[in-house]
């Protein structure tokens, strides 16, 4: 079965890069989401005053990854800790969170940051929202599959190289 999540972990070229590794999942499409104006560009989301926040939207076979393995390796590949921030990218635009209508899965993101809480897995306490899906604008095109098609841009190489590396030295049973 196909579904579809909505994930704010920072730059979407990181989760962008992550999410494309994934056995199950079918899609990954960078954009914008939670904000108040409408057709924000990146320009204007880099600004922080629209309220979007960079993200992406995943569709994936539930059949072959779970929601809990959707939820295991986005809290595993950001840190949920930090508020408005991951690493030096400050702003609301870089916020974690989930964006979600889903009753039943929000019950499952809920258990899941209870769980991950409980554990002491994070030194400080998850700040990740659950927010209601709104309309999710889907980013440039040149934002599309950016860390593939620059591998060598300093920022692909010292920010995003280290999580995909992490994501494949912890988990390589998800990978396709």
């Amino acid at each position: 079965m196909i579904k579809n999540i909505i994930l704010a972990g920072g730059c979407f070229w990181c989760t962008e890069a992550i999410f494309r590794k994934i056995k199950g999942v079918k899609t990954v499409l960078p954009g914008y989401i939670g904000g108040h104006t409408l057709n924000p560009t990146y320009k204007d989301v880099c600004t922080g005053a629209t309220g979007h926040a960079e993200a992406i939207s995943i569709d994936y076979n539930s059949k072959i990854v779970s929601l809990e393995n959707i939820l295991m390796i986005f809290f595993l590949t950001h840190d949920p800790t930090t508020l408005n921030r991951q690493g030096n990218d400050i702003g609301t635009q870089y916020r974690s969170s989930i964006f979600n209508n889903d009753q039943n899965e929000i019950k499952i993101i809920l258990n899941f940051i209870t769980d991950l809480e409980e554990s002491n897995k994070f030194e400080n306490r998850i700040l990740t929202t659950i927010e209601n899906k709104s309309t999710f604008y889907i980013a440039e095109n040149y934002h599309h599959d950016y860390y593939s098609l620059n591998k060598n841009v300093p920022y692909c190489s010292a920010i995003i190289s280290p999580k995909v590396k992490k994501l494949i030295n912890s988990k390589s049973s998800l990978l396709k």
